[in-house]
């Protein structure tokens, strides 16, 4: 945990929140190992970054979803201390497009390797392990075009709340941080989605009228690492600037709707 010679798995490493927990958690005197599957020059860059600064860590390329490759992930005598399953792809369709090939890739990425890497780890973890999992707000709002990893992502929060009950005695706990529009690729990639409304008309009905931040996600993982968080288990910490909080008529519409009110009386 922060502060102490431990080890940590990030699947997803290479980019956005992954790339940023990795030197967060390096700084902390982690040893890191972070998981990619096409960016290897970038996850070579997060790894030579965490070098530079006197920190351990090392790249490796994985397809999450191959059950071979994530035993190889726990090859000989590998163990961790923390997993943190970060890496997600789906395909971004309406349901009635999304092919069996789309639904069967997305859960075998998102879910099965979730279950299949916690199957691996915890038999080797030692008592106050950790297991968490990045889901997001699909997980329990619906929107456009994210049926496939928004029923994904609640799936994760449901064995979150399974394996917490049925590792908790091995004192490993297992949590979800939820998060909601977080800066990364992946949000500026959705957003370009044809058909998709501007990033700023959306942001403005967040009641703190701005995207979180990699960092603030990073940090929400590493409080749930430490010993500080040793009697969380089974949650989904949400972390969305109150997105999921608000509903209609949203605060953004009523300003609008009271400033046109003024400029005609």
């Amino acid at each position: 945990m922060p502060g102490s010679a431990s080890s940590v798995l990030i699947t997803g490493g290479s980019r956005g929140i992954g790339a940023r927990l990795a030197a967060l958690l390096a700084a902390d005197g982690m040893d890191i190992t972070i998981t990619y599957r096409r960016s290897a020059d970038a996850a070579d860059a997060v790894v030579a970054g965490i070098r530079a600064a006197g920190g351990t860590a090392r790249a490796v390329r994985t397809e999450l979803e191959s059950p071979d490759d994530l035993d190889a992930l726990f090859a000989g005598d590998t163990a961790f201390d923390a997993v943190v399953a970060n890496a997600a792809a789906s395909a971004f369709k309406p349901i009635a497009q999304l092919s069996a090939r789309n639904l069967e890739r997305s859960w075998a990425t998102n879910v099965r390797s979730f279950v299949l890497l916690a199957q691996r780890a915890v038999p080797r973890m030692p008592d106050g392990g950790r297991i968490v999992a990045i889901t997001s707000y699909g997980a329990g709002r619906a929107f456009p075009a994210y049926g496939a990893i928004g029923a994904d992502k609640a799936a994760v929060e449901s064995w979150v709340r399974h394996m917490a009950a049925e590792f908790g005695p091995r004192g490993i706990t297992v949590n979800a941080v939820n998060g909601g529009l977080i800066e990364t690729d992946s949000l500026h990639g959705f957003y370009a989605t044809p058909g998709m409304p501007p990033l700023a008309d959306v942001t403005a009905r967040i009641p703190l009228g701005r995207v979180g931040s990699a960092d603030e996600m990073a940090h929400t993982v590493r409080f749930l690492l430490s010993p500080q968080a040793g009697y969380i288990t089974g949650q989904a910490i949400v972390v969305d600037g109150g997105l999921t909080i608000t509903a209609p008529p949203f605060w953004e519409d009523v300003r609008r709707a009271q400033a046109r009110m003024q400029e005609e009386e």
